[in-house]
């Protein structure tokens, strides 16, 4: 375990790599201030992270009432504005937005039209050329002539979650991701990095720009994704019912190979050395790579050296869950990395931020600016260790309103049940359920947009 000196060290080290993340200090607001100031984001003491939370979900909630039109005209209909929110004991009023009216998007220039209505603030004029713009164009037409970071990922639904990121809100998620491991491992310490992931100038997909702040955080940084993924791919591999069916969509042009023969080059090269080694992949793509170690009678030894971080899900390429532990063991069996270096992220596109997994007992840690919530069928917030509809609110997402009622059913605790870090954790077993209605809020809120995009 780190000393607190060593977590400043890493600290300092990682905001001289991460400098053009960090906004001027004088320009903080209180969701800024939540995520840039602690050393620890994981060792926050609880009382002082529900100080954090209320002024920086209170700001972001007045900010999205007072800039974003259809949010605003949402909170009129259900009778709420930031004057009622005074304490922590009122953030159950927030108005909560389904993650269903993410992919309730129209198409072609219509989405244009649509992502400027979820937009909060300002955009620069933008121009859709052409008369039957595709999804990709659109996209690519915000983030090139508004200087955004709208993208993209694709679930089982067969349409695309939508989130319009301007650069301030991507660039709090890559820092806020990396910054809550520092506890856990130095990501400065590392000689040379894979990226099992798309490279994030060949898609706009959400999991591939986030790869983005790791060119700046690791001097060696290699991608075996190098090549063109558009969203008419991703979304055909998706509907398929996991991440790995992407590799299986890959594999049928021939990449899936490549990937693998890339990937095991590399490790080959770094087997007989002391550096460290790092590798960011889908855990449902790294399982079949280690089938394919195990085919060829591969095996490695590189023991605390290495790390392996995954996102992005637990499914299998036929739709089941992956077990945690299992997985883990064989990624111990085939690369000699302990089950303490094996460690899992968990997230969703809309939200900002890390909820990353502790070596100890794998639980999921919350970062300590967002609050939680853990809904029962009515939609009403239930009590710690029940399973239910994971809820969140985000101060983090400065351009769009990010309070929103996930289609995951999780449980949560209130406190680790193996380490010692403060504050509420979730429990490894999560699952999908069908998007949440809430308080009547998806019929609504699908309605205020609809009157936004009448006047557009």
């Amino acid at each position: 375990m780190a000393t607190s000196a060593e977590i400043e060290n890493r600290l300092r080290r990682l905001n001289e790599r991460l400098a053009r993340y960090i906004p001027p200090r004088e320009t903080w607001t209180p969701a800024d201030e939540a995520l840039y100031k602690p050393v620890d984001l994981l060792r926050v003491p609880v009382d002082e992270a529900q100080e954090m939370q209320l002024k920086a979900i209170k700001y972001a909630f007045t900010r999205h009432y007072t800039y974003n039109q259809f949010y605003y005209e949402y909170c009129k209909m259900m009778g709420v504005s930031p004057d009622d929110l005074k304490t922590s004991d009122d953030f159950n009023k927030i108005p909560l937005i389904p993650d269903s009216i993410f992919k309730q998007h129209p198409s072609g220039k219509d989405l244009a039209y649509w992502i400027t209505s979820i937009f909060t603030g300002d955009l620069p004029k933008v121009v859709i050329k052409g008369a039957n713009p595709t999804f990709d164009d659109v996209i690519n037409a915000f983030n090139e002539q508004a200087g955004m970071a709208v993208t993209y990922s694709s679930g089982t639904s067969g349409q695309h979650t939508v989130i319009p990121r301007d650069q301030k809100t991507m660039h709090a998620f890559q820092y806020g991701w990396t910054k809550m491991w520092l506890d856990i491992w130095d990501p400065t310490s590392i000689d040379h990095a894979l990226n099992l992931i798309p490279k994030p100038t060949r898609s706009n997909l959400f999991a591939a720009k986030l790869q983005e702040v790791f060119e700046q955080l690791f001097e060696d940084h290699h991608y075996a994704l190098d090549f063109e993924i558009s969203a008419d791919l991703a979304l055909r591999a998706a509907v398929d019912h996991s991440n790995a069916a992407v590799a299986e969509q890959l594999s049928a042009d021939g990449q899936l190979r490549k990937i693998f023969t890339i990937g095991t080059q590399w490790l080959e090269r770094y087997e007989k050395t002391t550096d460290t080694i790092w590798i960011l992949s889908f855990p449902a793509l790294f399982s079949v790579f280690l089938d394919a170690l195990e085919a060829q009678g591969k095996h490695f030894d590189f023991g605390e050296r290495g790390v392996i971080l995954t996102g992005g899900g637990w499914k299998t390429r036929d739709g089941k869950n992956m077990p945690h532990r299992d997985f883990r063991k064989r990624v111990e069996e085939v690369l000699g990395i302990p089950e303490t270096r094996c460690l899992d992220s968990y997230g969703m596109s809309e939200l900002n931020g890390g909820i990353v997994a502790c070596p100890e007992g794998h639980y999921y840690h919350l970062p300590p600016w967002m609050k939680l919530f853990i809904l029962d069928e009515g939609l009403k917030p239930i009590g710690y260790g029940e399973f239910g509809r994971l809820t969140f609110l985000d101060p983090l997402a400065y351009s769009y309103p990010g309070f929103v009622i996930s289609g995951d059913e999780v449980r949560m605790f209130e406190h680790c049940p193996v380490c010692d870090r403060p504050g509420p954790v979730l429990d490894t077993v999560i699952q999908r359920v069908p998007s949440a209605e809430g308080r009547g809020c998806s019929t609504v809120l699908q309605k205020v947009l609809e009157q936004e995009l009448e006047a557009q």
